[in-house]
């Protein structure tokens, strides 16, 4: 439910009345407004917050439109009202106290705070060391769509080789990133030794043939090969949001993949916008809706990664 004047609008969320001020403000060159967002958000929030509630979150703002300055709000404002959830954390030197969208609500008030795109912590706020998501983020500087593709399927391989189970994001950029539900039994440490494992796995099989990927973090020495990311794995880093709305022009959004959409070629990582995703979700479901009960520890993932690593080695002149 929603009333809307010249200069404010008020949605009904939740049992809460949440009032905009300026909604036919445009954010996107498109004409994409402050409204939009709100509403867009309101529609997406009962899948969305399946899978971000309870997670600490960045904030990406743009006041004036993504054609704009905008800012990476990691600090709670002190003007946000007490009903939205909070979680404070230590961080080097201190602590920071992250917003938490708990119900439709909170996304709409941050819509409302021209916050544009959620950024989600891989771990929960009431065992914040203990990650529940490991992200393998597919990053290209080069190559074809098809090529990322391929790369994206070959690391969900691997990693079910492994006994995992992977789940595929568009990201609403350029790449994709490889999610794979975990028990929250091992720390970041742990985690991202893992996933630096797997993609350095990776790398090496593929040296033997396409010469695709790299572990090169500098864009310059990637030789337009896609580079494996898996800094997302550590604590206090955060990746964007399933469902959210991304920065770009068009106002893509990060959307949730069924894994045989990977071989599609009409599937690309920017190809969901803020206008077309509700009806994706109306007619297709949520990809990702059983993604909690796939949740695996890493003990027997990591011992049948050790013996791969070491039969590739094994087997090098």
């Amino acid at each position: 439910m929603a009333r809307q004047t010249a200069s404010s609008l008020a949605i009904r969320a939740d049992g809460r009345t949440i009032e905009l001020s300026r909604p036919g403000k445009p954010l996107f060159p498109s004409g994409i407004t402050k409204a939009d967002l709100a509403r867009y958000y309101e529609r997406v929030a009962p899948v969305m917050l399946t899978h971000v509630a309870e997670r600490p979150l960045n904030l990406q703002r743009y006041p004036d439109g993504v054609e704009h300055r905008g800012l990476f709000q990691q600090q709670i404002g002190s003007y946000f009202p007490d009903w939205i959830a909070r979680v404070t954390v230590p961080k080097e030197g201190g602590e920071v106290t992250h917003v938490v969208a708990n119900d439709a609500a909170t996304l709409v008030y941050l819509a409302g705070q021209a916050c544009i795109t959620l950024h989600t912590w891989p771990a929960r706020a009431d065992r914040i060391d203990r990650p529940d998501r490991l992200i393998i983020d597919l990053d290209p500087s080069g190559g074809t769509p098809d090529d990322v593709r391929a790369v994206a399927r070959e690391t969900g391989a691997l990693l079910e080789e492994l006994g995992l189970t992977p789940f595929a994001l568009a990201t609403g950029s350029r790449g994709y990133h490889v999610v794979v539900p975990l028990r929250r039994r091992v720390d970041f440490d742990v985690v991202k030794a893992f996933a630096r494992d797997v993609a350095f796995l990776l790398v090496l099989r593929d040296a033997n043939g396409a010469r695709r990927v790299t572990l090169q973090q500098r864009k310059a020495k990637r030789a337009g090969r896609i580079l494996i990311d898996v800094m997302r794995n550590t604590y206090a880093h955060t990746s964007v949001a399933p469902y959210s709305v991304r920065t770009r022009p068009e106002a893509t959004v990060a959307t949730p993949l069924h894994w045989d959409e990977l071989q599609d070629p009409h599937t690309r990582p920017d190809v969901w916008t803020l206008r077309t995703l509700p009806r994706r979700l109306e007619r297709d479901g949520d990809p990702w809706h059983e993604i909690a009960t796939a949740a695996r520890g890493l003990s027997g993932p990591r011992r049948r990664l050790d013996a791969l690593l070491r039969e590739l080695s094994d087997a090098r002149p």
